[in-house]
């Protein structure tokens, strides 16, 4: 089977920069499309930082570093796509966004080009069906750090073809080095689905008052050996992230244990987002 020697990345933030670093790093030609040059200005940095740590964390030579910076490529142009075989939508998980974002790189690319979108909960054939391509459009679900995790979950929409599952399957697993799952076409496929009810679940207990969020992660990192608890992990992931894909479960399933808790939403009303906004269930500097 051919291996894909040209991906184009939508998206330079978190899960973007962490594909695009991962691809390059692996022996891919990658060009990262954005929004804005500030944008495209904001995620190089991003991406040199990182590949930065890996240095300094003794997980990457120098010299490994510079030949996957040579193989990173930055546009605002979704035309420059165009010759690309396997392109990454990595976008806000805003559906609306994800359904323009994949009708407007449809026109751009060639004729057997895959789209694969990062989605982490909204049905697949969903965004399929906005492309002229049905059957070369798939789930490529990453986790966070990319370059770290190990995990992609492999999600085929109703209408993609067996070449285009198993096209997606050599790049993930015998291109990338990743550890692959296939998930069914419903919202949240299979980690989002049962880890997202456990998070809203230490979010209501904060909102009830039943323990400190210091103490239900301290229960949880040291009573069940995870290696972060559910709050510091939603401050990872980012509460908007995480109130969107809650949303979109409820929306598709119905249950209550899916339905974003009241003190998640007004967090994020708030800009308490996590990390990134360098306050959330806990400050950060």
């Amino acid at each position: 089977m051919n291996t894909v020697s040209r991906t184009g990345v939508l998206g330079c933030g978190l899960m973007g920069s962490g594909i695009a670093e991962t691809a390059a790093r692996r022996g891919v030609d990658v060009l990262v499309v954005e929004i804005s040059p500030t944008a495209v200005d904001n995620g190089r940095r991003r991406l040199l930082a990182s590949l930065q740590r890996g240095v300094d964390r003794g997980k990457l030579t120098d010299s490994e570093r510079e030949q996957a910076l040579e193989r990173l490529t930055f546009t605002t142009e979704l035309g420059d796509l165009a010759d690309r075989e396997l392109v990454i939508e990595a976008a806000t998980e805003d559906p609306g966004l994800k359904r323009a974002l994949l009708r407007d790189v449809d026109k751009a690319l060639g004729a057997d080009a895959i789209i694969a979108s990062n989605t982490s909960s909204i049905p697949l054939t969903d965004l399929a069906g906005v492309t002229g391509r049905p059957d070369r459009v798939i789930g490529l679900h990453f986790f966070n750090p990319v370059p770290v995790q190990p995990l992609v979950e492999i999600v085929p929409a109703l209408t993609t073809s067996a070449d285009t599952v198993d096209r997606t399957r050599a790049f993930a697993v015998g291109q990338l080095g990743k550890t692959a799952i296939h998930a069914p076409d419903q919202a949240g496929f299979v980690v989002n689905g049962l880890l997202v009810p456990y998070l809203l679940a230490a979010v209501r207990m904060v909102q009830a008052g039943t323990a400190s969020a210091e103490d239900i992660d301290r229960g949880m990192e040291l009573g069940c050996a995870h290696p972060m608890g559910p709050l510091r992990l939603l401050d990872l992931i980012g509460l908007d992230t995480a109130e969107a894909i809650a949303r979109s479960l409820h929306e598709e399933h119905g249950e209550p244990r899916y339905a974003p808790p009241p003190l998640l939403r007004r967090m994020v009303a708030a800009g308490h987002l996590g990390r990134k906004a360098g306050r959330g269930f806990y400050t950060y500097t």
